[in-house]
């Protein structure tokens, strides 16, 4: 198994720190998790982040996911994108869905600000390709409008261009940050989360990771049991975009052809629905996946990707969930506010329902 949950305070304790769901006892599968439970834990991926926040009308941000395996020795990656449902912008996409290749890192942000940001990932290509007289940047969003003046928008090109060159492995920072940090999921306070899963598939070990920026509708699902905002938040202490967005990213060290990969990414969208998702009219959900593996490695078989199959979906449930779990209460442009899940209750409710692993 992964880690297991920390030692939850007694009743009466004063109100818990934000945390990841598996530290308040919340595990989602059977199957290990990596070192950092993050999608750092697939060899060579790292995360960098720049946010954006004045403390009143500016929550925004860049979330950048880099594949340390794109250089002079090799400057593309199997890739595949999978559209759930298609009102959103993902730049560069239908070059990836013809090629089948990923060639830059993949870069989150807000609505209004994906355009500017593709731009500046295109400086950071030609920067580390001067020959090079086509690339293609892949840079998608949500729309933070709800918590941040998204008109102004504010992403500049150094705020991408920081996130690419300071990414880094190990843990990721999670909830309130980068490209997360004027979101709003499930009636809750939304943001960026991350999650692995090892396991064996054609026969050799392979890592699964994912990282998520979640901004869309329903009702928060955990493990089955529904933890509706409006019974666990007085309606008149928070305030609700409606729909919205989420992007997923998907990667893995298994070696796997772009068609594969579509299928990866499918899995991840699927994902959503364990968490609650109305998948509605006007969200772009939309999944990235792309493996690391070097070429030389023969593809793994079809029938051998079930355990690929369960990871992603693990991964992406328990990303998803640290996406909320993790972020803070944020009140923003127009005094709108977007307030986090009240861990207390949603931990009693939980227990109640049998829901969470015993104490470690």
């Amino acid at each position: 198994m992964g880690e297991r949950a920390s030692r939850r305070p007694a009743a009466g304790s004063p109100p818990r720190a934000r945390a990841r769901v598996r530290d308040l006892g919340v595990v989602v599968g059977d199957l290990p998790t990596g070192p950092h439970n993050a999608v750092t834990d697939v060899p060579g991926v790292l995360v960098g982040h720049t946010t954006v926040d004045d403390g009143a009308e500016l929550h925004t941000g860049v979330t950048a996911v880099v594949p340390s395996q794109l250089g002079p020795q090799r400057w593309t990656l199997p890739a595949a994108v999978y559209r759930g449902n298609g009102y959103g912008k993902l730049v560069g996409s239908t070059q990836v869905d013809e090629l089948g290749v990923l060639e830059s890192p993949v870069v989150l942000t807000a609505t209004l600000s994906v355009f500017r940001a593709a731009d500046a990932v295109l400086t950071y290509l030609m920067g580390r390709r001067p020959d090079a007289v086509s690339l293609n940047p892949l840079v998608g969003e949500t729309n933070d409008g709800h918590l941040s003046d998204i008109r102004r928008r504010p992403v500049t090109e150094q705020h991408v261009l920081d996130a690419i060159t300071g990414a880094a492995g190990g843990p990721v920072a999670e909830g309130c940050v980068g490209a997360g940090t004027g979101t709003t999921a499930l009636g809750y306070k939304g943001g960026i989360g991350t999650s692995s899963r090892t396991v064996r598939a054609g026969g050799e070990p392979v890592t699964v990771g994912a990282l998520t920026q979640s901004n869309f509708g329903g009702v928060l699902t955990v493990r089955g049991v529904p933890l509706p905002a409006d019974e666990l938040i007085p309606e008149r202490d928070r305030t609700e975009p409606a729909g919205n967005s989420c992007m997923i990213v998907v990667a893995t060290d298994a070696p796997l052809d772009a068609r594969q990969l579509g299928r990866v990414a499918r899995r991840a969208v699927f994902a959503m629905g364990r968490v609650g998702a109305s998948y509605s009219h006007g969200s772009g959900d939309y999944a990235i996946a792309f493996s690391t593996a070097p070429p030389t490695r023969p593809a793994i078989p079809d029938s051998a990707l079930d355990p690929i199959f369960a990871a992603v979906l693990d991964a992406v449930e328990e990303a998803l969930l640290n996406s909320l779990f993790t972020a803070t209460t944020t009140r923003g442009v127009g005094g709108r506010t977007s307030r986090a899940v009240p861990l207390d209750a949603a931990v009693r409710r939980l227990a109640a329902a049998g829901r969470l692993a015993p104490p470690a």
